[in-house]
């Protein structure tokens, strides 16, 4: 399966390995008793929604997680009619009547939104379904317990309404030993017990992994399905999703002195063979990585020199056979070598802004 630029055109080609995706579902969905999501927000991670989501569908995924509401109204056309979708943003203002009429499920994160979710169903004379979320110590998104008690006095707080899942966020859940782990699934149980009956989520992708006492009724991986690992420091047990191949423009030779792109940062010791690349920071690889990335050609790595531009950078191949690296060859930026979670490092960022990153600009082969 194909999608977006042509492939003789590209300067780059971007594989999505759907099968891996639907494995990491798998190996995930099997560590719980109970349901588990997928978190679809920022087009899939930077994959593309539309392949990843059918994708998940066809794997038996049920409920759905988008950020904005956008998101979950383009979600809705692609995965069968009687999936969940939750808007973790909740409704912008004015906006209520828009998740009831593409049948989304609002994450409602402040009295403000709880409050209009009421007053449609009071205009539509009916229950209408929603998540609420709680803040249990991450001061980003969720009801403040301060509110949360304040709400609750009232016996009436949550007519018309039907919550049909009752969440948190894990904030260092990708340091198991953390004690805030600990500190908000205490919160969590202190708090849920405001909705008796009603499912419970808290763990997203690293929470998965901190054990059963934090699975609850649903879990909600996003990074882990596309092979970011979920704890950091220890072997990944998820297959990778993505790989990265640039197409080289240009190999010259240059001579001791010469400089290597902007700003005349690079330097070269000796005579060196330089290709340049066909990928740069408009193409999402950050910035970050100049002089400090590398590539792999037929798994020999190969820095990069000098500073990464907006649409190409420099690749020292000294010693690579020059029939191997001519115009229009690839090397490889991401995948089998180099996985997503060891470029963030380098980069010194995470897997998530890598991913998300990802540009338009490639061919984009769906396998």
């Amino acid at each position: 399966m194909e999608d977006s630029v042509d492939a003789s055109r590209a300067g780059a080609r971007l594989t999505v390995d759907l099968g891996a995706i639907r494995s990491n579902y798998r190996l995930l969905a099997g560590m719980t008793t109970g349901a588990c999501a997928a978190v679809m927000k920022a087009d899939a991670y930077g994959l593309g929604m539309e392949q990843v989501a059918r994708a998940l569908a066809l794997e038996g995924c049920k409920v759905f997680f988008t950020a904005h509401l956008d998101e979950g109204i383009r979600l809705r056309q692609l995965v069968p009619e009687d999936c969940a979708i939750y808007v973790l943003h909740g409704p912008p203002p004015g906006t209520a009547k828009d998740c009831f009429q593409y049948d989304l499920r609002p994450v409602l994160n402040d009295p403000g939104q709880l409050q209009e979710w009421r007053a449609l169903a009071r205009t539509l004379g009916r229950e209408l379904p929603a998540a609420i979320q709680l803040d249990t110590g991450m001061s980003r998104m969720g009801i403040a317990p301060a509110d949360l008690l304040a709400l609750s006095r009232d016996p009436d707080w949550l007519a018309g309404m039907r919550p049909t899942l009752v969440m948190s966020h894990l904030a260092c859940a990708d340091e198991a030993s953390h004690p805030m782990n600990a500190a908000q699934r205490r919160r969590f149980d202190e708090l849920r017990a405001l909705f008796p009956g009603v499912p419970a989520s808290l763990a997203n992708s690293s929470g998965v992994f901190l054990g059963p006492h934090f699975h609850y009724d649903l879990l909600r991986p996003g990074a882990a399905l596309y092979g970011i690992n979920p704890q950091p420091g220890t072997p990944n047990p998820l297959q990778q999703a993505v790989s990265l191949h640039a197409r080289v423009v240009q190999v010259r030779s240059v001579c001791e002195g010469d400089v290597v792109g902007y700003g005349a940062h690079h330097v070269c010791a000796a005579e060196r063979r330089i290709a340049t690349v066909s990928v740069g920071y408009a193409d999402g690889w950050l910035r970050s990585l100049s002089g400090r990335g590398f590539a792999f050609v037929d798994g020999v790595k190969v820095p990069v020199v000098g500073r990464v531009s907006m649409d190409s950078m420099g690749m020292d191949v000294t010693g690579i056979a020059p029939e191997r690296v001519v115009p229009g060859a690839e090397v490889e930026l991401m995948g089998a070598h180099q996985p997503v979670d060891e470029v963030a490092a380098l980069a010194g960022t995470i897997g998530y802004e890598v991913l998300t990153r990802l540009g338009s600009r490639f061919h984009r082969r769906y396998v």
